[in-house]
């Protein structure tokens, strides 16, 4: 597959960091990460602890091979993440009676109440944004797309997949 470069225009150097939209995406989410920071941290959530509850609260019961599917994620860092969940009382794990190779996350009742208490997490993180409600909407879906774009494009450039 051949992969067509953007001609570059006269006197623009497209390798300057502020024209990449690797850096800009980078800078936004460790800006997001700080700010979600302090908003979990009266929840006693780490963001990857927020993110596994979400699944949890709106799943339910999940296996771990799943829950890791679903954010992204392998089951050595998915692992810890899990331990430390259940050491704060908020998750159980226990092996499947179906299936003794899978692993079942639950929440404990302290994890489900805990989801009330997250409610108001997403509108304090649009308040820190400044954006609306369309306007976050429009870039969760712009983001869904990059998403799939490099997926597919990671894909056909994977050895193999030609």
């Amino acid at each position: 597959m051949t992969t067509q470069v953007p001609q570059t225009a006269p006197g623009e150097d497209w390798l300057r960091l502020d024209r990449q939209i690797c850096f800009s995406l980078h800078a936004a989410s460790r800006a997001f990460n700080g700010v979600y920071r302090v908003i979990l941290k009266e929840l006693g959530l780490t963001y990857p602890q927020y993110l596994v509850m979400l699944v949890l609260w709106e799943h339910g019961e999940t296996p771990v091979k799943k829950l890791g599917e679903h954010l992204r994620l392998d089951s050595g860092t998915l692992s810890p993440l899990l331990k430390r969940l259940e050491a704060a009382g908020l998750v159980h794990r226990e092996r499947s009676t179906r299936d003794e190779r899978s692993v079942e996350v639950r929440l404990t009742e302290e994890g489900a109440a805990l989801r009330e208490r997250a409610a108001q997490v997403p509108r304090r993180i649009m308040s820190a944004t400044g954006f609306t409600l369309d306007e976050m909407r429009d870039l969760r879906s712009r983001l869904d797309a990059l998403t799939t774009a490099l997926d597919a494009a990671a894909l056909e450039e994977a050895p193999g997949c030609h």
